[in-house]
């Protein structure tokens, strides 16, 4: 049997760089995406391409009120493709970058980093803990920033690490289930995170390549690989770890 994996924000980016590589390590996938139906459309194509299974549901991560009814599309849809209960791994991956300088950021911008990255992660990890399978995967997606710092990325960063703390509760609480739960912090990657700023500005992708040990910025390939091998049984007593996935950023 396959497992399922659940990835939020699954149509671009890490997100779907990492649901086609569990695809590739023989997984199916359900991915979720706000805005963007089109890219949703192509992601689960190029799954089914490779032989998987893949659904798309739509779900704002940052509303968490919108929790309950998402919960319940996803079991029918769960009953309906795959005859299951339950899915096995979740990848709390979708998010996004707001740069703005301590002096400069507003209650909004605050709010909305906030309410996606921290209290969306621990609310829909709540509502989806009677879905997840025993013996399953959490997966929370961080960042190198809460090691290494870069001027505008307070905030976002400062909730990161609340993240990172949250996992080693996770990992506590749902030990006696069997469900492992892990950090993946990537580095500054080639994405469109924060306007694509390390993708299009050759100026900043300069910057972090100069912070990084192996002369470049990251690229999508370098971390959904290593998020789909932590999903595998070869990893299963690696538990309450942060793993900055970098290519050696700041040190």
């Amino acid at each position: 049997m396959r497992p399922i994996s659940l990835i939020t924000g699954g149509n671009r980016g890490l997100g779907r760089n990492t649901a086609l590589s569990i695809a590739r390590a023989g997984g199916d996938v359900v991915l979720t995406y706000r805005s963007g139906a089109e890219h949703a459309r192509a992601a689960v194509a190029d799954i089914q391409a490779l032989g998987g299974k893949a659904v798309a549901l739509q779900l704002d991560t940052g509303e968490v009120s919108g929790f309950p009814a998402f919960a319940a599309s996803l079991h029918a849809t769960l009953r309906e493709t795959w005859q299951r209960e339950t899915f096995d791994h979740l990848i709390n991956n979708a998010g996004h970058g707001d740069y703005a300088l301590l002096g400069q950021t507003t209650q909004a911008q605050f709010d909305g980093l906030v309410n996606v990255h921290f209290k969306g992660v621990y609310f829909l990890t709540q509502t989806l803990l009677p879905l997840l399978a025993d013996g399953g995967r959490i997966v929370n997606i961080s960042s190198g920033l809460t090691r290494v710092s870069f001027p505008g990325y307070g905030v976002y960063a400062a909730v990161k690490s609340a993240v990172e703390t949250l996992t080693l509760y996770m990992a506590r609480e749902l030990g006696s289930r069997g469900i492992t739960v892990n950090t993946v912090a990537p580095g500054a990657i080639e994405t469109d995170f924060g306007g694509g700023a390390v993708r299009d500005n050759p100026e900043v992708n300069q910057v972090f390549a100069n912070m990084t040990a192996l002369g470049r910025a990251g690229v999508p390939d370098d971390i959904g690989p290593m998020i789909a091998s932590l999903l595998s049984p070869a990893n299963r007593w690696v538990n309450a770890q942060r793993i900055e996935v970098s290519g050696g950023q700041g040190i």
